[in-house]
């Protein structure tokens, strides 16, 4: 398979038809091999309009979901990223000149894509995605959606930070764009997308009498 023609039909017929405008964005969709990111038995399905498995459950984003959130955060050369469940996202940031750390709860993900993301010089590590690894970073991003407001991400961002993440409590998801101010957060709702959604950030259940 020419993965890089794949790659060129993905950002023409995918990204790009999705107002995605951003040329440096663009560029790096078309240089971060997506196919590394899967097992080789399913490196065919990279570029597809799907949702490729990594392993153990975990999935790709959609290009064109992923390319508006990415898109949406403005992501600056020179900044600190943190990547939660997001090791294709990641990559594509470290390729725009950022300084990006991938996170990964399940070391069967990090198995799967730790060759390609050291390649693309993105720093990996493997804890719960409950609590975000350090602190005060320009931008965190999701290609999972979370069930909940990830307090916990935000907390972990300096401010003037973005967060980039769907939140999604059932059949129907909303990409939401978030920045840290001195004194709060401002929210700002992007468009609807239905990405898997990671169950450990589900809130322990509650019981009344």
């Amino acid at each position: 398979m020419d993965f890089a023609a794949a790659r060129k039909v993905m950002v023409d017929s995918q990204v790009r038809v999705n107002d995605v405008t951003d040329r440096d964005l663009q560029a790096a969709l078309l240089s971060v091999p997506r196919e590394r990111f899967l097992p080789a038995e399913r490196a065919f399905s990279a570029y597809a309009e799907m949702e490729p498995e990594i392993a153990g459950g975990r999935r790709l984003m959609l290009p064109r979901d992923l390319s508006k959130l990415l898109m949406a955060l403005e992501p600056r050369a020179g900044e600190t990223a943190l990547a939660m469940a997001g090791p294709y996202a990641a990559a594509v940031l470290a390729r725009m000149g950022l300084t990006v750390t991938a996170q990964e709860a399940d070391q069967a993900v990090l198995d799967v894509v730790g060759p390609a993301l050291a390649d693309a010089g993105v720093d990996a590590a493997t804890a719960p995605l409950t609590q975000p690894v350090g602190q005060d970073y320009d931008i965190l991003v999701s290609e999972a959606a979370t069930p909940v407001r990830p307090d916990a991400w935000l907390a972990a961002l300096k401010v003037g930070g973005r967060l980039a993440v769907v939140e999604r409590a059932g059949p129907a998801g909303k990409a939401v764009l978030y920045v840290k101010g001195a004194s709060g957060v401002s929210r700002r709702e992007l468009f609807d997308c239905a990405p898997p959604v990671l169950a450990e950030l589900a809130p322990e259940p509650a019981f009344a009498l």
